[in-house]
């Protein structure tokens, strides 16, 4: 039995905990609301946190400003055409070599392609929001793969993932396997990297490129984090061509916000986590590798607000193809076929003509992966058992989909006055080829029985 004495001790401990975590998390907050950026999608960025940290005319003089190290990032080949060429350069107070041996670590629910445990499944499938996480989880733990595609190896395709946390990372984690896309559905973030700090909040998403260090802190103490990874094991996420749309539109390059240098200078243990061919690896350094104390390039971190993106639609007749609305896009080898493709269904108007409104049925050869982040989305029923925040379908190539019966009887009779879409965010992941599920996300508890049903009541009103 548990004497009161050790009760009250662990009742103490506890209580400083939550103490810690509440101060913690009221710093994350002060610090995220006074953070200053870099503005430009793909810009050459330059930034030092200490002046004269940053060298003039050359990357790697023969003995860098202040005593730090000078060392590249690259997110690309080196000879890759100079317009796709990814590459920072770091002077930092340690060199990323000065670290021990790593060792294997335990992949809790994270997967990595190929995925071969599950048959590809040729269903519509759609899940509710991912279960409360157990107390003390952080960002890493609480990822869930969903699913996904290709082969990591070699650097094709790409996997979902969700997560639910409720307690900041004290550990760093790397992905050599790919990029990371991070979408905020409930609670914000505070994102330590390399590189700087970035604050993402739900409407927001934030991209962390392919090996660059970084840690999650919420901003809020105890509470739920929750929100949907895109891991892009392909090309980096450009910004789509605009064609005959012109010079302007979509997301505008000036609106996506890298963050300017910011460095730790801790000593310590401090536990850094690989993501390395689907498998996690850890080693304990003897301080923090977030002590880069200047920078230069443009394979950087970067944060998006979603609510600023630029709708292009029909101001005639027809809804649009979804494409129209491709915030981020991996190019593969074949011109116009995504890897994946980040769209997003933000507010807008709508003012077709004989215009049945709301997306319309089809088939796709791609794959598509919806998600919620806020409010309704115009094609489906919300609430109890529905398409809600959190949740999230999967339409796999060829399935047939669109409206169910409520909102196609609904649009199908609605006055067609101009109508503002203003009350909800929802965003989808597109990828060339069929994304294969987890066993975990195959038999979740979370899975919706009968989404089949939603179409079930569309009848046959054919009348020659």
């Amino acid at each position: 039995m548990t004497s009161s004495a050790e009760q009250a001790r662990a009742e103490r401990a506890q209580a400083e905990r939550t103490q810690a975590e509440q101060e913690r998390a009221e710093r994350a907050r002060k610090t995220a609301g006074g953070l200053s950026y870099l503005s430009g999608f793909g810009n050459q960025h330059s930034t030092e946190a200490v002046p004269g940290a940053l060298p003039t005319g050359r990357n790697s003089p023969q003995r860098a400003p202040l005593g730090l190290y000078a060392e590249q990032l690259s997110g690309s080949a080196f000879t890759e055409p100079r317009a796709h060429n990814r590459r920072s350069w770091l002077y930092r107070i340690r060199p990323s070599a000065a670290h021990p041996r790593f060792v294997r670590a335990d992949n809790g629910a994270l997967r990595t392609a190929p995925f071969t445990e599950a048959v590809p499944d040729p269903n519509r499938l759609r899940w509710n929001p991912l279960p409360e996480p157990a107390p003390g989880t952080d960002f890493l733990a609480g990822l869930w793969t969903l699913g996904g595609n290709g082969d990591a190896t070699q650097r094709t395709g790409m996997a979902i993932h969700l997560y639910a946390a409720n307690a900041p990372m004290t550990r760093v984690f790397s992905d050599a396997d790919g990029e990371l896309l991070v979408v905020p559905e409930h609670g914000g973030l505070l994102l330590r990297t390399e590189l700087g700090l970035l604050h993402a909040e739900p409407g927001h998403v934030a991209l962390v490129p392919r090996g660059v260090r970084f840690r999650v802190e919420p901003l809020t103490a105890g509470a739920t984090v929750r929100g949907y990874v895109c891991e892009n094991y392909g090309s980096p996420f450009t910004l789509p061509d605009l064609g005959p749309i012109g010079a302007n539109g979509l997301a505008n390059p000036r609106d996506f916000l890298a963050p300017v240098a910011a460095y730790e200078e801790t000593t310590g243990p401090v536990e850094v986590v690989s993501k390395f061919c689907g498998n996690l690896w850890t080693a304990t350094y003897d301080h923090s590798p977030l002590d880069v104390v200047a920078w230069h390039g443009n394979h950087v971190p970067y944060v998006y607000d979603l609510h600023r993106f630029n709708v292009i639609g029909s101001i005639s007749y027809d809804h649009p193809d979804p494409s129209i609305f491709t915030v981020l896009t991996s190019p593969s080898d074949t011109p116009g076929l995504a890897g994946v493709d980040f769209v997003v269904f933000a507010p807008r108007w709508l003012v077709g003509e004989d215009t049945f409104r709301p997306p319309y049925f089809h088939r796709n050869v791609m794959s598509e992966y919806m998600g919620l982040v806020e409010g309704a989305y115009d094609a489906k029923t919300a609430g109890p058992g529905g398409f809600v925040p959190g949740g999230g379908s999967l339409h796999n190539m060829m399935s047939a989909h669109g409206p169910d019966q409520e909102t196609f009887d609904r649009a199908s009779a609605a006055e067609l006055k101009p109508q503002k879409i203003d009350d909800g965010l929802a965003f989808m992941f597109e990828t060339r080829w069929p994304v294969t599920l987890t066993p975990q996300a195959r038999d979740a508890e979370h899975l919706q029985d009968g989404y089949d049903d939603v179409w079930r009541g569309l009848r046959q009103d054919f009348r020659p």
